[in-house]
């Protein structure tokens, strides 16, 4: 298992020191539907001796639209603000040790992440979301399939090369960042047949089957960047949380992934699942923002 320990982080030029203790164990995901709730909601909870209790933040999400000739990225009115005022939301997180990552995902248009046309088609992409990262100062990507109704605008339908081009092409621009995958759609189907050389470029890969413990299928990844778990906020029960956490420490997998966390106090909840990561409940702190 990766052990998160994380004593400063490079942000936009600067280094900001963490304030949190070591851990070890799982990585610990949070996924926040920024429409509608804080991402700096990801470090109001901390273990029992002081440490983070999730490890990465995930804004979901931004788009990838279609121009008319090629794919574009896009961020809502929601994620643009949040992004505008990083000095303010992102930058306390990075303070505490929390890596912030940048979904992506298609948007009905016809473009996504699974029907670039050839290796400069998705590096062009890939050039974008570098230009991004880097400009307001985030941690990583995470790569989606959904929503992007391949063929739609007379775009082309999928093929068994895209995914592997954008990953390619994203780890070449950005060696210092994390890349993870949302295991889900027709670029999972591509990855789960491609090389190792591909799926290693990546840094973790998580289940995308919500209140479900299912290994994710992808060639050069190890245990230890694997997230079988899938949990929901909303709609996976509190036992289930806590059985998919036990799972994850006795399979030797390196990453638990949640999805939609919300504002407001979570902590018994949590706790259920950080007992059986860590060893430690989870404190909730609503000055933590």
């Amino acid at each position: 298992m990766k052990c998160f320990s994380f004593s400063s982080a490079l942000v936009a030029g600067t280094t900001i020191l963490s304030t949190a203790s070591a851990k070890s164990g799982p990585t610990s995901v949070a996924y926040v539907e920024v429409n509608d709730n804080p991402i700096t909601s990801v470090g109001q909870y901390t273990l029992a001796d002081g440490s983070n209790t999730f490890d990465i933040a995930i804004i979901f999400a931004a788009n990838i639209n279609y121009n008319g000739t090629a794919a574009v990225l896009y961020n809502n009115e929601q994620v643009q603000t949040l992004l505008n005022d990083a000095e303010n939301q992102i930058r306390p997180l990075q303070a505490q040790g929390i890596k912030v990552l940048l979904s992506i995902l298609g948007n009905h248009q016809g473009a996504g992440i699974s029907n670039f046309a050839s290796q400069a088609d998705a590096a062009d992409f890939a050039g974008q979301v570098r230009d991004e990262l880097n400009q307001y100062g985030l941690d990583g990507v995470d790569l989606d399939d959904e929503y992007a109704d391949y063929g739609t605008n007379g775009t082309p339908q999928t093929n068994d090369q895209s995914i592997g081009w954008l990953i390619s092409a994203l780890r070449a621009d950005l060696p210092d960042k994390l890349i993870t995958f949302y295991n889900y759609g027709p670029a999972s189907d591509y990855l789960s047949s491609s090389s190792p050389s591909i799926g290693a470029q990546l840094d973790y890969a998580w289940n995308a089957d919500y209140d479900s413990f299912e290994v994710p299928d992808v060639p050069g990844l190890s245990n230890s960047a694997l997230s079988p778990a899938a949990v929901d906020f909303e709609n996976t029960p509190s036992s289930d949380a806590q059985s998919f956490a036990q799972q994850t420490v006795s399979g030797g997998y390196g990453a638990y992934m949640t999805y939609d966390l919300a504002s407001g106090d979570d902590s018994a909840y949590i706790s259920a699942f950080t007992q059986a990561l860590y060893g430690q409940a989870t404190t909730y702190n609503a000055n933590a923002d």
